[in-house]
């Protein structure tokens, strides 16, 4: 019973899999179908992880408190917490025709914390970047190699300023390439800009083909689900 069980399961699996793959040929009914399973499936279990995962850890637990087991002392809940049950049940009159103005608070709650928030994350993110572009360029040692076993700590070598160069130069080049506000007269400039260009191209492109991988580890995971798993637990029941 339990290969029937399992059979079961890869057999809808596999069909689902190859459901939503004909969308390779042409839009039909059958990846239709398929599409609109995973997408209830998945508010399903957006529902179930947002309790477990958000509000009962951060609101729910917060709120009852706990009492003593297991040798894990007692926690005192706060019972302010309950004053954001009203808040986020007003963001469900946007359904209302008449008391959707209300859906305006939680949101606009939710866009001010987000944009300090965001603000936060800009200074955490891009000022250690803009200070690391301030590299060196001159090395420290006439040693051009950095040596693989007990480098000396603070020398900058050969190698190292040289790639340090390379990464200011692509920098200043891939910034020229957005002076858009002034028409830029100077070859200087212009061919800094040009390079910037084909730097930005070859970046984008590098990203691009790096998306492609994913698509492809996706679609290799789903083809070894179909060929390696099902047929051979197929054969398996057929045993």
């Amino acid at each position: 019973m339990r290969y029937d069980h399992d059979l079961a399961s890869l057999s809808v699996g596999a069909i689902a899999t190859i459901g939503l793959y004909t969308i390779l040929y042409r839009e039909n009914r059958f990846y239709r179908f398929f599409e609109h399973l995973f997408l209830g499936l998945a508010s399903g279990w957006a529902l179930v992880a947002i309790w477990q995962e958000t509000l009962k850890s951060l609101w729910w637990d917060k709120m009852v408190g706990a009492t003593a087991s297991d040798g894990n002392p007692a926690v005192m809940g706060y019972w302010a917490y309950i004053l954001l049950l009203p808040v986020g049940l007003m963001g469900y009159t946007v359904f209302s025709k008449k008391h959707n103005w209300m859906s305006r608070i939680p949101i606009g709650v939710i866009l001010g914390l987000y944009s300090g928030q965001q603000f936060s994350a800009w200074m955490t993110r891009y000022i250690p970047g803009i200070s690391g572009t301030m590299k060196s360029i001159v090395p420290t040692t006439t040693q051009f190699f950095k040596p693989d076993q007990n480098p000396v700590k603070g020398d900058l070598y050969g190698s190292e300023a040289l790639n340090n160069l390379i990464f200011i130069v692509t920098v200043l080049c891939v910034l020229s390439y957005f002076l858009f506000s002034f028409d830029v007269k100077s070859k200087i400039l212009k061919n800094a800009s040009l390079t910037g260009r084909w730097m930005l191209m070859i970046g984008f492109g590098a990203i691009f083909g790096t998306t492609v991988m994913m698509r492809f580890s996706l679609l290799i995971d789903r083809m070894y689900f179909i060929w390696i798993e099902f047929i051979k637990q197929g054969l398996l029941h057929m045993k």
